[in-house]
C-alpha cells in the first residue's frame, strides 16, 4: 500500500486523492481527502472533506468525515458531520457536529 506523508512544515491547497494508499498529516491541508486510511497526527491540521475506510485523529480536522471506522485520539479536535460504521473515542477527545454511527 502507498503511503504519502505531508510533514509538519507543509501546507497545501487541494483535494489529495489515494484511493488504494495511505495519507498522513503532520502539516496543514485545506482541501478534501480520498484514501483508503487517513490518519491525522498530532500538530496536523484538515480542513475539509475526508472520505477513507480508515481516519485516524490525533490532531484536528474541520469539514466533513465518511468513513467506515473512525479512531479519535486524546489530543482530537474535530468539528465536522461525521457518518461512519464504528467510532472509538479516548477521554479528551473533542467533537462538534451531526455525527452518525451506523454498526457493523
Amino acid at each position: 500500500m502507498n503511503r504519502s506523508v505531508i510533514e509538519q512544515d507543509l501546507i497545501i491547497e487541494g483535494n489529495i486523492s489515494s484511493k488504494q494508499g495511505e495519507i498522513e498529516i503532520k502539516g496543514r491541508v485545506t482541501g478534501d481527502l480520498d484514501a483508503n486510511t487517513v490518519e491525522i497526527r498530532p500538530g496536523g491540521q484538515v480542513q475539509g472533506a475526508i472520505q477513507a475506510e480508515i481516519v485516524r485523529i490525533e490532531g484536528s480536522h474541520a469539514g466533513t468525515i465518511s468513513c467506515g471506522d473512525l479512531v479519535l485520539d486524546a489530543e482530537a479536535d474535530v468539528k465536522a458531520d461525521v457518518s461512519a460504521r464504528t467510532l472509538v473515542s479516548e477521554k479528551g477527545a473533542r467533537i462538534s457536529g451531526k455525527v452518525q454511527i451506523t454498526g457493523a
